[in-house]
């Protein structure tokens, strides 16, 4: 289970965040990272969609379907054919949305590692002497966590789609399958304060599952935020980071 007042605690960090930023004058810090999340989410969405046209008119073309279609020449059918590969394209696009945090998290590793790095320094009054070698060794975990997450995640989003067949039961699986979500991406932003404080990765997770409700909080604003085209996007990573630091810093890493 989960503390409410953890989730409370993560939600309240962002109000936190937004004073600390305005403060500290860290724009350009959430600028920068926010207009490349911008760009390489709607380019990615440009991709995903057409390529998905593409993948579905191949497979017709491979299999002949269209001609077997027309040669029924009844407009149910006809009909039944553009929703299924209508929603093929939306499956692959909601593939990409529940994948693409994990790509932007590997790619923005150094730039959020600094930022969390930056957000503790100013808190407690003190620097924190940069390294290449860190800075590689950081990345490197960052794109195991971000692995690892990703599988766990896929793992139980498979075991949901198995329950939501289970009436009665299944109709909570979206709700779950949401928090499950929310989780990962919390997870990931408190990993970045864990890893500064010299836990390995096993040492992390342990610490996040103790507060997990923390890293549900932290990903419920996250995705609250997603809902606010562009403006929401370009925030939400950053703020999400400065969020996540600032909340774990009454709590005992070391």
């Amino acid at each position: 289970m989960f503390s409410f007042r953890e989730v409370l605690s993560a939600f309240q960090a962002y109000g936190k965040a937004h004073q600390f930023i305005l403060q500290h004058k860290l724009w350009k810090w959430i600028l920068i990272p926010g207009i490349i999340y911008c760009l390489l989410f709607l380019g990615g969405i440009y991709f995903v969609w057409g390529y998905s046209g593409d993948f579905v008119e191949y497979l017709t073309r491979l299999f002949h379907i269209t001609e077997w279609v027309q040669d029924l020449a009844s407009s149910w059918v006809s009909f039944l054919f553009i929703l299924v590969a209508f929603s093929v394209r939306i499956i692959f696009t909601f593939l990409y949305l529940a994948y693409f945090k994990y790509l932007f998290l590997i790619l923005g590793s150094p730039v959020f590692s600094y930022l969390s790095e930056k957000t503790e320094a100013i808190l407690e009054n003190r620097d924190f002497p940069f390294s290449w070698k860190q800075l590689l060794a950081d990345i490197w975990r960052g794109v195991k966590m971000s692995c690892r997450n990703m599988v766990y995640q896929t793992a139980a989003i498979l075991i949901l789609l198995l329950v939501s067949f289970i009436p009665v039961v299944g109709w909570i699986t979206p709700m779950i399958g949401f928090f499950i979500e929310c989780y990962f991406y919390g997870f990931s932003m408190m990993d970045y304060s864990c890893e500064r404080h010299k836990m390995n990765m096993s040492q992390s997770i342990s610490f996040i599952r103790q507060h997990r409700g923390m890293a549900l909080g932290n990903g419920i604003v996250f995705y609250l935020f997603f809902i606010v085209p562009v403006i929401g996007w370009m925030l939400a990573p950053s703020y999400a980071v400065i969020a996540a630091t600032i909340d774990l810093q009454n709590k005992k890493l070391s």
